[in-house]
This record gives structure tokens, C-alpha cells and sequence, in this order.
């Protein structure tokens, strides 16, 4: 593609992005800092994904869910899971009427465009493949009907890193549906002094609706056509295998498995939603660097090595990053 061609892209993406800034504007009404989880639920919102958030709690996340799912014009539903919750309680289930003599379906709280999953590892089994089928098929079973969901859809799961008794962890086959997880960081000081003072006028309903889901996805096609040069496809493959076939010793020994192609396709999408957001029509590489924990942090499992030497998985994700060469 040529230089005249990326900077029309560039054009027609400042021209249709103005939503984004002012999407950040109304959320600031009721959201101090945390301005990297307000990106990413942009992101993943104009990709089509799904946000697993991790954080301590009273950190704002569901105030930040539901403030965007305002902002955005679309229905939200907020579920807490729990060791007792059954699927039903999710999806719904099949009721019988002894007036009518007939069985009739009553849809559960997934029925709905943006569903926050509070403390998603919380649930058993069986919860959790219901919530997967929902996750990738965009569909759920009741009895013997499959019902479509709402379009978009879109789950943002929450999971607290400090306490794990009660909890059934994740299978990485529903983790791996997840197209980022976030980390949820405590505000700074100054952050939280403005928390303190603002926080009596923090109401959701002050939010005003921004843009509604038909003109986000109007922008898709946009998103799909920013460019990214076949040296950063590269790239974002040598990053990925680097997860799978490290040529890093250290790695070798610090990671027992590696990333799935989904990862790649979710990390070239995310940069494209990513570079729109910054109102450019091409892809750098610092969008995918940028974008890359969040992609990855979730996809990558340490080795026993890797726990005995006290590393998280973010700070493998970085010696990944370091040791493949930026084009």
C-alpha cells in the first residue's frame, strides 16, 4: 500500500473516531484515572471481544462497566458468581405452566449486551462452560432450542488475585476466549485525593449516551482496513512463537506452553482497534508492544521454574518481548 493510500485511511479514521474521545470524556465524570481499562473496553468493544479483569476489589471496575455500557447506549447486566450458582441461573432455563399445560423458556441475565461476570472464578464447572458457549458462539442451549444473543455482546469477567479459597480456577480453554486480560491498578495518590473529593457527585446517570453499537459497527470495515506492514505481521508471529519455540534459554525453561493462532489474530486485531483509537490508519510496532500483555499475560503457562523463581507470567510476557528484534 502506498503513502498517498495510508494517509486517506489516516483521514477517514480522525474523521470517525471523535467518538472515542468523547466516550473518555463522559466516563472521567464518574471514573478517576484507570485510563488504560477505559481504553481496552473501547478496544475490545469496537474488536468484538472479551476483557477478563484482574484487581483487588473497590478498584471501580464495575462502576467503569457500567458507565461504558451507558456511554455506549446498550443493556447491562451484572451477575455475581458464586460456588452455588447453577447454569440456569445464567442462561436460563425451561418453566412449566400449569395453566397453559405447556412449558415455557425464561432467558437469564446473559441475554443482554454487556455482561459483567463479578468474581467469574467463583462458579463451578458447569457455570463456566455454559458462560464459554456464550463466550464463542454468541448462542446458548436451553433445553433443546438455541437461542442467539444480543448483538454485540460482550463480557467483561472479574477475578480477585488475592483471595483463592472458594475457587475453582479458569480452564485455559475459557481463559484463552478471553481476548485481553487487564490488570486493575490502585489509583495514585493525587487520583484518589480527587476520588475523596468528587465523591459525592459520582452518579452513573450523568453519563450521556455517545454512540449506539449500528454506528460502532459501521466503523468495522474502517478498522479492518488500517494497515499493517508485513514486517509487523512478522513480528507479531515471531512474538508468538517465541511463546511456543523460545530461542531464549531462560524461556525454554520458563514456559510449559505457549500461545495458540488466536492469540495472533487477536493481537493484529487489537493493534488495528488500538491504532484507531490513537486516530492513525497504520499500525506501529508500539501498538502492538503496547497492547501485547494484555493479549498474551493469560495465554502463556509458566513452568514450576518459572513459580520457584518467583516470576509472573507478565514478567515472562516482557522477556519475550525483549528478545525478539522490533522491525
Amino acid at each position: 500500500m502506498d503513502y498517498a493510500a495510508i494517509e486517506k485511511i489516516t483521514g477517514q479514521v480522525k474523521a470517525e473516531n471523535a467518538f472515542v474521545g468523547k466516550i473518555k470524556s463522559e466516563m472521567g465524570k464518574v471514573i478517576i484515572g484507570q485510563e488504560a481499562l477505559v481504553d481496552r473496553m473501547i478496544i475490545a468493544f469496537i474488536c468484538g471481544g472479551h476483557i477478563l479483569l484482574e484487581g483487588v476489589p473497590g478498584l471501580a471496575k464495575t462502576l467503569a462497566v457500567r458507565a461504558f455500557a451507558r456511554c455506549v447506549d446498550t443493556g447491562f447486566r451484572r451477575i455475581q458468581f458464586t460456588p452455588d450458582l447453577l447454569p440456569a441461573d445464567l442462561i436460563g432455563t425451561r418453566i412449566y405452566n400449569p395453566k397453559d399445560l405447556d412449558f415455557f423458556t425464561r432467558k437469564g441475565p446473559v441475554f443482554t449486551n454487556i455482561l459483567l461476570a463479578d468474581e467469574v472464578n467463583r462458579a463451578p464447572a458447569k457455570v463456566q462452560s455454559a458462560l464459554l458457549q456464550a463466550m464463542e458462539e454468541k448462542m446458548v442451549t436451553i433445553g433443546d432450542e438455541t437461542y442467539p444473543l444480543n448483538a454485540p455482546f460482550m463480557v467483561l469477567a472479574t477475578e480477585n488475585p488475592i483471595e483463592q479459597e472458594g475457587t475453582y480456577p479458569l480452564p485455559e480453554a475459557q481463559i484463552d476466549r478471553f481476548m485481553m486480560k487487564c490488570h486493575v491498578e490502585y489509583p495514585e495518590a493525587a487520583e484518589e485525593k480527587q476520588i475523596l473529593t468528587r465523591f459525592g457527585d459520582i452518579d452513573v446517570e450523568r453519563i450521556e449516551k455517545v454512540v449506539s453499537p449500528s454506528v460502532v459497527a459501521e466503523k468495522t470495515p474502517l478498522i479492518d482496513s488500517i494497515y499493517i506492514d508485513d514486517k509487523l505481521i512478522d513480528y507479531i508471529v515471531s512474538v508468538v512463537n517465541e511463546t511456543r519455540n523460545p530461542k531464549n534459554g531462560d524461556l525454554a525453561r520458563y514456559i510449559e506452553y505457549g500461545a495458540s493462532p488466536r492469540a495472533s489474530i487477536a493481537l493484529m486485531k487489537l493493534s488495528r482497534g488500538l491504532a484507531f483509537v490513537r486516530g492513525r490508519g497504520f499500525v506501529n510496532p508500539d501498538d502492538i508492544k503496547d497492547i501485547g500483555m494484555d493479549v498474551l499475560r493469560h495465554r502463556v503457562i509458566l513452568s514450576y521454574e518459572a513459580e520457584a523463581d518467583g516470576l509472573s507470567s507478565d514478567d515472562v510476557v516482557k522477556m519475550i518481548f525483549d528478545s525478539v528484534e522490533v522491525p
